[in-house]
């Protein structure tokens, strides 16, 4: 069925993107849907939206008998794009590695700056829109179209024996989500230059070069971070002269990205409503929600890219962000993203 003792996979992501469940998922198709020797587990700091996190799922036909971190995988899922700028995130891979990627480009396009034989790109964010589903469960189905072995009738009805039970009301959604990844995703097949090489590091901690104190020194959610990812297609657009200044947007916002600064309303000196830092907007549109005016709804981003402002926190602009190449998470836990028919103009 596959050609070396183990069939591996491993999945590059942040905190809340899905990849430890997509993992877990595949784990368990191995093992009960085709009875290989299976393994599941994940590499993660602390469980925070934004932190790196790597989900290694391995299968065999015989038995395993190790329990190590995937340094060679068969595939490779990266479900930031923003991840591939962190020096060695393609290091180990060989020329029959499949790398899948969540990025809105074509193979060809990534082709261009990624020097990989083997390329498959799905759109997850213009996906979940349609579908209103996980960028996971995108993912997983992309995956499933990658491995020539796997039917996706099985991952179907993996997903329904699981999240079907734990979250019925959105067991449709989940199962489009897997379907559109498996039917849209791309692939493509390149010439990589023999003058270029994926460094094979093997990654060994010891009393010499471990972080002091076991710090981990990959910075997930902090105050600099780009929170950006963690949109799930919409962002908060804001409409000043229908501002009334109540604030109720700044109080609602788990993220306090409300910039107020001070100026003329209604012919007081007051601190007034800049709108948004969509910096670190992750589009949970509580904002949009609680806005007694409709100063603020909701629009799709890709729409709006190149017409917003990006205000930035004006107490937290610095001159360099260090930890900016980890990113964050790609979905919000809110029910109004269910709740939104249509986002466009001020129509909700």
């Amino acid at each position: 069925m596959f050609e070396n003792k183990y069939f591996e996979i491993k999945l590059e992501s942040v905190g809340g993107m899905g990849a430890n469940l997509c993992g877990t998922l595949l784990g368990e198709l191995g093992a009960e849907y085709y009875n290989f020797d299976s393994q599941s587990f994940a590499s993660y700091g602390s469980e925070k939206r934004g932190s790196p996190v790597k989900s290694f799922i391995r299968w065999s036909q015989g038995k395993i008998n190790i329990n190590s971190p995937i340094t060679k995988p068969d595939i490779l899922g990266i479900f930031y794009e923003h991840i591939l700028t962190k020096k060695g995130s393609l290091n180990n891979i060989t020329d029959e590695t499949i790398v899948i990627l969540n990025t809105e480009k074509s193979p060809e396009e990534v082709a261009e700056h990624l020097k990989v034989k083997k390329i498959y790109t799905i759109d997850c964010a213009k996906i979940a829109l349609e579908s209103k589903s996980r960028i996971n469960m995108i993912m997983l189905g992309a995956i499933t179209k990658a491995i020539d072995f796997i039917n996706l009738d099985d991952v179907f009805d993996l997903v329904k024996a699981t999240l079907g039970k734990r979250y019925p009301h959105l067991l449709d959604n989940n199962l489009a989500g897997v379907q559109k990844g498996y039917d849209e995703v791309r692939s493509g097949e390149f010439e990589v230059p023999r003058s270029y090489v994926h460094e094979e590091v093997t990654q060994k901690w010891g009393y010499e070069n471990a972080p002091i104190g076991g710090v981990n020194p990959q910075i997930g959610s902090t105050v600099v971070n780009d929170l950006s990812a963690t949109r799930s297609g919409y962002i908060p657009l804001f409409i000043p002269e229908r501002c009334i200044q109540c604030a109720q947007c700044d109080i609602t916002c788990p993220d306090m990205v409300y910039q107020f600064k001070e100026g003329e309303y209604k012919g007081r000196t007051m601190m007034v409503n800049h709108g948004p830092d969509y910096h670190h907007c992750k589009g949970c549109l509580r904002c949009v929600e609680i806005c007694p005016t409709e100063a603020l709804v909701a629009g799709v981003e890709k729409e709006h890219r190149d017409t917003v402002e990006v205000t930035r926190n004006f107490a937290l602009i610095v001159d360099e962000l260090d930890y900016e190449t980890q990113g964050a998470s790609s979905w919000i836990t809110s029910e109004s993203f269910y709740e939104l028919e249509r986002v466009d103009g001020g129509n909700k």
